[in-house]
């Protein structure tokens, strides 16, 4: 554990929880787990069982592919962690009437603009994101 941030180091890691996060790394594209059991240096048995054992938590999923000819498993994250960049710019902590906001008042998270055009912003920015910087470039020149 690193004293400064109190978090564990990845040499400090289990192994499944090592190959957990060296899958979310690749986010939704994946690794091999071929090419997994290469990065960290283990037998193709170890790697199938810690594999296995990820998905049988519900962690990552497997999918079998042909790769160069052969067989393998691309592993995916089941669900990639949330990021404070995900929030970062929502209207929500700049709102000038967050105060009144409620789920029952007249000022409602359901019927709010802002939040709207945010989530708006942000699903095309995901779905499309050269389009979205484009945008963004043509709005600060």
């Amino acid at each position: 554990m690193s004293p400064s941030t109190g978090k564990k180091s990845s040499e400090s890691l289990d192994p499944a929880s090592t190959v957990y996060k060296l899958v979310v790394e690749q986010g939704r594209s994946g690794i091999l787990q071929s090419g997994l059991w290469k990065a960290l240096n283990l037998t193709s048995r170890d790697g199938s069982r810690l594999a296995l054992r990820l998905e049988k938590r519900g962690m990552v999923r497997r999918e079998k592919v042909l790769d160069e000819g052969r067989w393998t498993y691309k592993l995916t994250p089941a669900r990639l962690p949330v990021q404070v960049k995900a929030i970062e710019d929502a209207p929500c902590l700049t709102c000038p009437v967050e105060n009144q906001c409620s789920v029952v008042g007249t000022i409602s998270s359901s019927s709010c603009t802002l939040i709207s055009d945010w989530v708006l912003t942000e699903f095309r920015a995901v779905n499309n994101p050269i389009q979205s910087q484009n945008r963004t470039d043509q709005l600060t020149t």
